[in-house]
């Protein structure tokens, strides 16, 4: 997810936490009959599905698997939130895999590659029979300058912009309607009640089937659900990034909003993979190279905690990367998480977390952790928030 500016929990310090709202008998009853009409077997697009157990999205029409294809990173290089050079035959063979793996949902934004993650998700969906292909989800609201590629992309809300959008991606992904579009962030002039109005019509005329919010505070989710529901959410979230978890979440919960999150591995910290020696030989065309999770005591705390997770992983059998998108599903409001991968084998990496439960015990070990290793900030346990 490009980050074009922060969306912090603390500028909704006027949005009163969902929880409280909601007494604790009634909070557990709640939270429960949102499980129970979730769960399903299988999705309903019709897609037969390999047995991975799948999520009602909120109040949409769509059931959706616990982990879905995040397609940021294959969007390549030379834009401004690049990950590096990629091998987009290799990024399709991955989105393939997913797909026959079970996996039924990919999470792209047309600020990907300036385009090119889109093109991408097409080529790989070319070949797959169309009953078979999986939702696509993308993003509107960052802009860019075709002159300027390395420029960050411009915050735009315009009602004429977002359709311009629209219609470019739909070209783009080669589909008739969007599954499921999202704002990417909150604009930079124009107000919140400007662009989701937008976004509402899109829904109404049909050209989209779900309409969303990406790195919205609790305070913008409010404004916006007064115009009308808000189907789905999408913010950072993972054991380093946790801050949603004491605003957004909650209130989504409370609305029956749907919540996909992004960057569940903080973008490859919690792989169990990570070293301080790859951090160092990051390509500055890679995003991560200068940001502040990869450098210094920081890069320390949060390599500390996932090497915490080695013990989890093994008693379940899986990998640290599992364990580590496995707790951001435990949190009762996020429906499924956004996992990104280049190839076949980093799939395969996370696949477990789909079907993965960690238990009260694990979940006690994880929050021990975070506390002893002072990595990240915000809430740290999904029954104590």
């Amino acid at each position: 997810m490009v980050t074009a500016g922060p969306a912090s929990s603390a500028q909704a310090s006027g949005v009163q936490s969902a929880y409280e709202l909601l007494e604790s008998r009634d909070r557990q009853a709640h939270v429960s009959a949102i499980i129970e009409e979730a769960t399903m077997s299988t999705t309903s697009n019709g897609v037969s599905r390999t047995g991975l157990p799948t999520r009602r999205f909120g109040t949409t029409d769509m059931a959706i698997t616990r982990v879905g294809f995040g397609a940021w990173a294959i969007g390549g290089p030379d834009w401004a939130a690049g990950w590096g050079a990629q091998d987009d035959s290799q990024s399709v063979t991955a989105i393939r895999h997913a797909v026959e793996r079970g996996i039924n949902w990919i999470d792209t934004a047309a600020v990907y590659g300036l385009g090119h993650s889109e093109e991408i998700v097409r080529r790989a969906l070319a070949e797959i029979p169309e009953a078979e292909r999986p939702y696509v989800f993308t993003k509107c609201g960052l802009v860019w300058d075709e002159s300027d590629r390395k420029a960050m992309p411009r915050r735009i809300g315009k009602p004429d912009s977002i359709r311009r959008e629209l219609e470019a991606s739909l070209k783009r992904l080669g589909v008739e309607r969007i599954d499921l579009y999202q704002m990417h962030w909150p604009a930079e002039h124009e107000a919140v009640e400007e662009y989701w109005q937008t976004l509402l019509d899109l829904k109404t005329e049909g050209k989209v089937r779900a309409v969303g919010l990406s790195n919205h505070t609790a305070a913008q989710l409010e404004t916006a659900e007064r115009l009308g529901h808000v189907d789905t959410l999408q913010p950072p979230f993972s054991a380093i990034r946790r801050d949603v978890a004491g605003s957004e979440l909650p209130w989504c919960l409370s609305h029956r909003t749907g919540v996909i999150v992004y960057s569940p591995m903080q973008a490859g910290l919690l792989t169990g993979r990570f070293t301080v020696e790859r951090a160092k030989a990051l390509p500055a065309d890679d995003w991560r190279s200068s940001n502040a999770n990869f450098t210094g005591e920081a890069l320390e705390r949060n390599l500390a905690l996932a090497q915490s997770f080695g013990p989890i992983a093994e008693r379940h059998d899986t990998t640290i990367a599992a364990v580590a998108v496995a707790w951001v599903l435990s949190w009762p409001a996020i429906t499924g998480a956004i996992v990104g991968a280049r190839t076949p084998a980093q799939v395969d990496g996370w696949l477990d977390a789909a079907t993965l439960t960690l238990t009260p015990e694990d979940l006690d070990e994880i929050a021990d952790s975070i506390a002893r290793t002072g990595a990240g900030s915000g809430p740290s346990h999904p029954n104590r928030a």
